[in-house]
């Protein structure tokens, strides 16, 4: 297949994060370009001036902004202000000098987190501004949120082409196993393996497993990146997710499986469940025909496969 030729130098932060991992092999099979991938090292885009300074050195006509400070549940609620104020400040730094510096088209994503508390399921992209997102983690995904109204104002006032996009509940490969900052499905894949490594009778899951989500495998997301980059030129968000409800509880029967765990689980009732239903409407990305098809079982297993593969070569942080 002919690769798409519209851009001649694409920067990537994040590259070598989570997300990055996934999506810049995908780019790389649509686009004849040169592909810049900055670490931290080379630009800690916190610093004053440092964005701008990145740019005039790579010289990209396309950014794809995935840096981040991003984490689980209980690192957002202990350290608010920090997810706050770097998600913020990066962003609304990146995003100026990507403008000034006369990208032809800047890509972002941001989370479903950033949907109001109260959203209803399946929650529609028109749901963004009903109210404030879930308090545990309202530092990072309001911060988050606010590429919404950069995007927008700086399309409407300057024409920057700009967009804004909104995975689900992603896991896979790369994902950060920390316990202290793991979403739910890393963090239930280390326990399960630790468990059955260590020949353990239980392996204890928090709250009630009663809650639904929407997990979305991280390669299925990353398959519609450049799509988005070749195609869409709008500033309304579009859901990315796979728009289907499973319980924790499922979820958590679903590893044990997937994983050989052959002990029992225990719930913690005692931790709190969250939001107890959170889905993503996705009729909007079917409409431009796209979708994230892998099954969570097939995905799942490809993560484990990772995390124990990663975990003997010191490449998976814990």
């Amino acid at each position: 297949m002919k690769k798409n030729t519209e851009f001649k130098r694409i920067l990537v932060t994040g590259a070598h994060g989570f997300l990055g991992h996934h999506i810049v092999p995908e780019l790389k099979k649509t686009f004849d370009a040169e592909f810049i991938c900055p670490t931290r090292a080379d630009y800690e885009l916190l610093d004053p001036g440092a964005p701008a300074r990145m740019l005039a050195d790579t010289q990209p006509d396309c950014v794809v902004h995935l840096a981040a400070k991003s984490g689980g549940i209980i690192d957002n609620k202990n350290r608010p202000a920090d997810y706050f104020f770097d998600n913020l400040a990066m962003n609304t730094a990146v995003f100026d000098a990507s403008f000034k510096a006369g990208i032809k088209k800047f890509l972002t994503l941001m989370g479903g987190c950033s949907y109001p508390a109260t959203a209803s399921s399946p929650i529609g992209e028109d749901q963004m501004w009903n109210g404030l997102p879930q308090i545990e983690s309202v530092g990072y995904s309001t911060a988050k949120k606010m590429l919404l109204i950069q995007s927008w104002a700086y399309r409407k006032q300057h024409g920057f082409n700009s967009l804004v996009l909104i995975p689900g509940n992603v896991y896979g490969e790369w994902d950060n196993f920390n316990l202290e900052q793991a979403h739910v499905i890393p963090a239930m894949i280390r326990k399960y393996v630790e468990a059955q490594d260590a020949n353990r009778p239980t392996m204890t899951a928090f709250g009630s497993g009663k809650p639904t989500r929407d997990f979305v495998y991280a390669g299925d997301v990353a398959a519609t990146i450049p799509w988005f980059l070749a195609n869409y030129n709008s500033s309304e968000p579009i859901n990315i997710s796979a728009g289907r409800r499973i319980s924790i509880r499922e979820l958590a029967e679903t590893v044990k499986r997937v994983t050989g765990f052959t002990g029992e689980i225990v719930w913690d009732a005692s931790k709190p469940d969250g939001q107890m239903d959170k889905i993503f409407d996705v009729q909007r990305l079917h409409q431009l025909g796209l979708a994230c098809n892998t099954t969570l079982e097939e995905g799942l297993r490809r993560t484990t496969d990772w995390f124990r593969a990663a975990r003997a070569t010191g490449e998976v942080r814990l």
